[in-house]
């Protein structure tokens, strides 16, 4: 028998599963699972990009076409926390594989539409269920079965490519519904999700025992796997809902939350682009500022993740929101139509801001609730969607009510204060003491 070079690569369960590898395979899961958010968030980035388009084309007004955002946002975090549910049930790849195939259909359906209402039931439920099959549970499922150190920094990691993926395909949705029709550019979201699929089908697996080892950074010594679920996906979420309701810490992050959907999806990611239009901005100098916000977003959320393994989660929190908040109240007197230094600022800043709450969130949730974290995380994230749906149909009925989004930039940066009070409420466990025969230390 060959003598293993690092005694460490030796250690084992008594399962006889491998702890260690050079390259452990949960930076594989986790890479795949990177591309898989990124490619699921494509669509997400075009309704901001196309709503000019659509309403030339068929006269559709900016309330109509909110709408079927706000559909799509909200089933976005709706489905979330029955995804995670699912996820558990029957398995990673086939649950994400599935949502894949979902965005594909509704963004190439999308080609056909002829009426308002097929725009609800393609932009609004198909995508809607896609993307909510995966969303940010996605993230925190594999950053909870595949790692015990780094969680939060392969958290942030996997939030950068949910959020990064909406933002960077905005140059070229916009440029090819400038150049060649709002369809072609709808073509490219679908081709991109169904692209992914099969990588998806190759690599993910569900638990690191699949592949043989411990997650990253486990004890073989001491670690424990969890045991496999069965039972009613359904009931398990609700259950999840119903023990997280007790907690007075739950609401408080639902809430907060809530107004971060409100404030990055629902005004930014939506609104932003037809505000800049409503100015003289040109649609796809606009788009290119979100996709700057995109850049630096995987920045902030990166080091966010960082952050959170070694500060109070709580207190980033309160740090991001206030900073989100000052932004929002500047935006109106920066707006124009050419690009001026304050606005880049303001981009910048707001990317690093953009979902950096994300992972100290899942770190409390994990925290707070243990085991059924990332269900409850998924509840959280509903709220999150609900907050982003409010917030864009909102947007939109302001600006067709008073002729600017001013109101609507003002509204969110007052419920960024609320966020970050929301924030300082809630409750950290106290930590374990340990007990030896010495006493306590």
């Amino acid at each position: 028998m060959t003598t293993p070079r690092d005694p460490a690569d030796a250690a084992r369960t008594p399962d006889g599963i491998a702890s260690r590898r050079r390259i452990h395979p949960a930076w594989w899961v986790a890479g795949v699972a990177f591309l898989a958010l990124l490619a699921a968030a494509g669509f997400r980035a075009a309704p901001g990009a196309l709503m000019v388009p659509l309403h030339e084309e068929f006269g559709w007004s900016t309330t109509i076409m909110s709408l079927a955002v706000s559909i799509n946002l909200l089933l976005y975090g709706l489905t979330a926390p029955f995804a995670a549910a699912l996820m558990d049930r029957f398995g990673i790849r086939q649950v994400v594989a599935a949502a894949l195939t979902l965005v594909a259909l509704g963004a190439g359906g999308s080609v056909l539409m002829t009426a308002s209402w097929q725009l609800l039931l393609f932009w609004g439920v198909l995508i809607g269920l896609g993307t909510g099959s995966m969303a940010l549970v996605f993230a925190a499922t594999i950053a909870n079965r595949w790692f015990v150190r780094r969680r939060g920094l392969v958290m942030g990691i996997l939030t950068a490519g949910s959020a990064t993926g909406q933002l960077i395909f905005l140059p070229p949705v916009a440029a090819l519904a400038e150049s060649s029709g709002w369809r072609i550019a709808s073509l490219l979201v679908a081709g991109v999700a169904i692209a992914a699929v099969p990588v998806v089908w190759l690599v993910l697996r569900d638990h690191p025992a699949d592949r043989g080892v411990l997650p990253l950074g486990a004890d073989p010594l001491t670690y424990t796997p969890p045991p496999r679920t069965t039972g009613n996906a359904a009931k398990r979420a609700l259950d999840g809902l119903v023990f997280a309701s007790k907690k007075p810490s739950f609401w408080a992050l639902v809430f907060a939350f809530a107004i971060c959907g409100a404030t990055t999806n629902g005004l930014i990611g939506i609104h932003f682009i037809p505000s800049a239009h409503d100015h003289g901005m040109a649609t796809t100098t606009a788009a290119g500022l979100l996709a700057v916000v995109g850049i630096f977003d995987i920045a902030g959320t990166i080091a966010s993740g960082w952050l959170t393994d070694k500060f109070d989660p709580r207190i980033l929190l309160v740090t991001y929101y206030a900073f989100r908040g000052v932004g929002l109240v500047l935006l109106p007197w920066l707006l124009s139509d050419v690009v001026h230094p304050s606005m880049v600022l303001f981009v910048v800043i707001y990317g690093l801001d953009w979902v950096a709450t994300v992972p100290p969130t899942a770190v409390l949730c994990r925290e707070i609730f243990g085991d059924r974290g990332t269900i409850v995380f998924g509840w959280v994230f509903a709220a999150h969607q609900i907050g982003a749906a409010a917030a864009a149909l909102g947007a939109g009925v302001i600006r067709d009510t008073f002729g600017t989004y001013t109101y609507a930039w003002w509204g969110g940066a007052a419920l960024c204060a609320i966020a970050a009070l929301l924030s300082l409420v809630v409750r950290r466990p106290a930590p374990v003491v340990e007990k030896s025969s010495h006493g306590v230390h």
